[in-house]
């Protein structure tokens, strides 16, 4: 996108956390483009007060509202200027008023909260968090001349958020639901012949990828690919493998509580840590990712 309207392409990125300031917050960073087709070095896109732009935390201690940011630029209010729709760790959702030239307001202001009981994405559970990581992308999925909200989540899945202001009015969303539902059970690793459908931590895309004039989904996800190390037979490795899931499940099933002394909590990250280690014996791992297309119909 043209962030700063000056004709040439920019790169808009977020990311995880700054490590240099407290509180910790993730930063949005601009690559702006050049007439060459170059681009500047990454800089840190500021509001209008001088000072980064960071997600709002009511308390220091509850950071993890402020990091993982995931920026998408378009005209959410219409005006003519690109704003910014922000996802964040916690799989919320807010908003900065752009002002036209890559200017934005120093303030973002909540659009859809998952821990809100009136905003779920699925009928509450009470061992049932809300999906994490907002990864917001905005188009008229629809088509009824509105933008509505569409985001990947830790969890799997696709979901979005109906628009129903009509155009050219102050968007009025709904509460976020399944538009493509993630697996039961999260699936995190598995052998490389097993993998069959999209796995978790899900980023989208929308595009009309066939030329048929609907809008398909592109979704990415993340997954571990497990093998038996070089010399370790499949028998070996299944049994091995099973052992350890069984040794693992127990590690944590044993965790102290949080009030246990240091050295509890140490003892445990140690049996934990070495379980990890022992793996590393019998199976090797590639941490990769693919990117699926859903066409509609």
């Amino acid at each position: 996108m043209d962030l700063d309207a000056d004709g040439n392409f920019d790169i808009l990125s977020g990311t995880y956390s700054r490590t240099d300031a407290q509180p910790m917050a993730g930063l949005f960073q601009v690559l702006y483009g050049q007439k060459n087709g170059a681009f500047k070095q990454a800089a840190v896109l500021n509001g209008t007060d001088d000072k980064p732009l960071i997600l709002p935390t009511k308390d220091p201690k509850e950071f993890y509202h402020a990091i993982c940011t995931r920026p998408f630029a378009v005209d959410w209010d219409g005006d003519g200027d690109l704003d910014l729709v922000v996802g964040n760790m916690t799989g919320n959702f807010y908003y900065f008023e752009g002002l036209g030239k890559g200017r934005f307001t120093a303030k973002g202001e909540p659009m859809l909260d998952r821990h809100d009981a009136r905003l779920r994405l699925i009928p509450p559970k009470p061992d049932d968090p809300p999906p994490g990581h907002g990864d917001p992308f905005a188009v008229d999925f629809d088509r009824d001349g509105d933008l509505d909200l569409l985001s990947g989540s830790e969890r799997g899945g696709v979901q979005w958020a109906e628009n129903h202001a009509g155009p050219k009015k102050p968007p009025a969303l709904d509460a976020m639901k399944w538009l493509i539902p993630p697996d039961a059970e999260l699936v995190q690793e598995c052998r490389p012949n097993e993998y069959s459908r999209p796995a978790g931590a899900t980023r989208v895309w929308v595009a009309d990828m066939n030329g048929d004039g609907e809008l398909d989904i592109l979704v990415g996800d993340a997954i571990n690919l497990i093998s038996p190390k070089e010399g370790v037979s499949e028998s070996d490795f299944k049994k091995r493998f099973a052992d350890w899931n069984e040794a693992l499940k127990d590690a944590f099933a044993k965790q102290p509580a949080e009030d246990a002394s240091e050295a509890e909590i140490e003892a445990s990250s140690k049996r934990i840590s070495d379980l990890y280690q022992q793996r590393e014996e019998f199976l090797t791992d590639d941490r990769t990712g693919f990117v699926w297309v859903y066409i509609q119909k």
